[in-house]
């Protein structure tokens, strides 16, 4: 066995995780959300995140080895999230990933937060390489094309809101708290997609644009006060759904790929998943991460910093994180 301890602290999650590298096994994770904390502001505010992460990533440390076979001299490696993310809460993942790298002689194996989404399906499955990654959250939109482990080719990225955002954007015009994305999902099964939102015209041949829908929802809702919400929620939902379709589906085709890997948070809701299974009956192999893996979470961090450390690429212990690296640029060479 080759134990890693996996951090992530990106956002708004505490996330610990145990994972055998040699054997790609998960061992156990943990993680603490601070969706409460948030909600009344309508998002996450970065310093009380930060000081949230600051007050839950010792107590998950003391409950992960409490709670398993292992303590801290089994472990081979540590594994935590680099980059991107909100650099206050990035911050306390990196410093307590280097102070048991340093305290215990063991390498240090920076992720890129992305990374861990792509191989999050990889606790369940394994998919063969080339495929194409979208990934879909609260704060990310992007499409990549993966031809191995470490090298991405950005396709499309979002110009404005990422989806997540746009989730919850609308959710809070129809009255629902922070994170949107659950009511949504919700309320538009008891709907119908009866109105036609547009889809933006935007730049690049893959890139999303989610700014303009919304504002779109908002006019709608002004000047249809009484119109029911669940259709408003369908509709909306319909609307993303068929915008990262048809430009997953475009990339697909152009590059001639027959595999694609959905992650992120917002690979979660059912309209989206409905919607992209049924593309795999096209001849095209559809994966999902489950269910506890499409949120931020250590597991997936784990998973690719097994990767990672397999191929020699460690961190020094002067490393700082960083708030946007770029993952086509992060590659194995980053350093």
């Amino acid at each position: 066995m080759s134990l890693t301890l996996a951090i992530e602290t990106s956002c708004d999650e505490t996330a610990v995780a145990l994972f055998d590298a040699k054997n790609k096994k998960l061992i156990k994770h943990l993680v603490s959300s601070q969706v409460n904390l948030h909600s009344p502001f309508g998002g996450v505010v970065p310093e009380l995140s930060a000081r949230e992460h600051t007050k839950n990533i010792t107590p998950l440390l003391e409950a992960l080895f409490r709670e398993t076979p292992y303590s801290w001299k089994d472990l081979n490696f540590v594994s935590f999230t680099l980059t991107p993310g909100l650099i206050l809460s990035l911050v306390v993942g990196v410093g307590v990933a280097k102070i048991v790298a340093h305290s215990l002689g063991i390498p240090l194996v920076p992720v890129h937060h992305l990374e861990g989404h792509i191989y999050s399906v990889f606790l369940s499955q394994r998919v063969e390489y080339p495929f194409i990654a979208l990934i879909v959250s609260g704060g990310h939109t992007e499409l990549y094309l993966v031809k191995e482990f470490g090298r991405y080719q950005l396709l499309g990225k979002t110009l404005d809101d990422s989806v997540g955002e746009a989730f919850d954007k609308v959710a809070r015009l129809l009255g629902f708290p922070y994170p949107g994305g659950p009511y949504i999902d919700k309320l538009a099964q008891l709907g119908k997609p009866s109105i036609k939102f547009p889809h933006p015209k935007v730049s690049g041949k893959y890139n999303f644009s989610f700014s303009g829908l919304k504002t779109a929802v908002l006019n709608f809702i002004k000047r249809n006060p009484n119109y029911p919400k669940e259709d408003i929620a369908a509709s909306f939902q319909k609307t993303v759904a068929d915008i990262l379709l048809d430009k997953t589906l475009k990339a697909l085709r152009n590059l001639r790929i027959r595999r694609l890997v959905v992650v992120g948070g917002v690979a979660a809701n059912s309209e989206l998943r409905k919607r992209f299974k049924e593309l795999g009956e096209k001849d095209i192999e559809i994966f999902f991460p489950k269910m506890e893996f499409t949120s931020d979470n250590a597991a997936m961090i784990a998973y690719a910093g097994s990767l990672r450390f397999e191929r020699g690429r460690y961190a020094p212990l002067d490393i700082n994180a960083l708030p946007n690296y770029p993952l086509e640029k992060f590659g194995l060479d980053w350093t």
